[in-house]
């Protein structure tokens, strides 16, 4: 489009009404690029991509002078663009995670206190230094006044989340989903127990497995064969239970050391904790965390019943 416009012919082009063109163009804000000898306005491309910026950015809640001072260093009609792409891409995230709330919002529907939906009105405009701010408080109330094993708090502080520029919804529904779970306050309790009770002191933390890898790799053959077993329809306090009993103790001990497996377990077995480590790995596009506590609680459960029985 080389053609000079009309007014009318722009306001046309944009759904927007000749009289705010007109004020936008009085104020310098969208100029027009000539004239004709009868006094009209005329205007170029330029002034297109200009209008539909000034409309976004209004859109956005911006000012008319934010709106003049963002114009004035945008010298031509490229940089002019990609201000328009930027404006818009930030709509769209903010839309997604407003989109996100009202949908958590939704689903848990009266249950919500007035409380709870100011918070999660908070979240919807969270940036990413506030998002920071919320997994940092929660942790500073995990730990404060614990004597925790510091390479133990060093690995939980390290995993922040770091929602993408660009998040998928996915993405979105899980930072909304985290955010509620790290301001819950029986989560946090859970948290410091679970914290506390395996890494409060020296004698209780246990020794760190020589081989990681090899320690995740006992627990993942020791939840499939669980898993295994409950769609067989295995109860814990069954007799086919024991072999698997068995097994689980040997890769246990051999993974972590001597102790009662069935405290450790208890101590650090809890389906938000979780959670807590899946939503992170969506949120930091880590690969998926698959659910190993369902196993867990089958194990705990079988090796209560052994107790009993003995």
């Amino acid at each position: 489009m080389n053609e000079p416009m009309s007014i009318g012919a722009l306001a046309r082009r944009t759904g927007m009404s000749v009289k705010t063109i007109r004020y936008y163009s009085e104020i310098g804000l969208v100029p027009e690029s000539r004239r004709t000898r009868a006094g009209y306005r005329r205007y170029d491309a330029e002034a297109l991509v200009r209008l539909e910026l000034v409309r976004t950015l209004r859109e956005l809640g911006l000012d008319i002078a934010t709106i003049r001072a963002v114009l004035d260093r945008r010298a031509d009609l490229p940089e002019v663009a990609a201000a328009h792409v930027e404006a818009i891409d930030a709509q769209v995230r903010m839309l997604r995670l407003r989109r996100a709330v009202l949908r958590r919002l939704a689903d848990i529907g009266s249950k919500l206190t007035d409380q709870e939906v100011e918070r999660m009105h908070r979240l919807a405009h969270a940036s990413a230094d506030e998002r920071r701010r919320i997994v940092t408080e929660f942790l500073d109330h995990i730990f404060e006044g614990l004597d925790v094993d510091p390479s133990f708090e060093a690995r939980f502080r390290s995993a922040m989340p770091e929602l993408p520029d660009e998040p998928t919804d996915e993405q979105v529904d899980a930072w909304v989903e985290l955010a509620e779970l790290v301001g819950d306050p029986d989560f946090r309790a859970r948290i410091r127990q679970m914290s506390e009770a395996s890494w409060s002191s020296p004698d209780q933390r246990p020794e760190t497995p020589a081989d990681p890898q090899a320690a995740m790799r006992a627990v993942a053959t020791i939840s499939d064969r669980v898993d295994a077993a409950r769609a067989a329809g295995v109860t814990p306090e069954s007799p086919a239970a024991s072999p698997i009993v068995e097994d689980a103790i040997a890769q246990f001990g051999a993974a972590f050391g001597p102790g009662d497996p069935l405290s450790k377990l208890e101590s650090g077995t809890d389906a938000r904790a979780e959670r807590y480590w899946q939503l992170l790995a969506i949120i930091n596009g880590w690969p998926p965390i698959p659910s190993r506590v369902p196993a867990m609680e089958w194990l705990i459960a079988a090796l209560r019943a052994r107790t009993e029985s003995s």
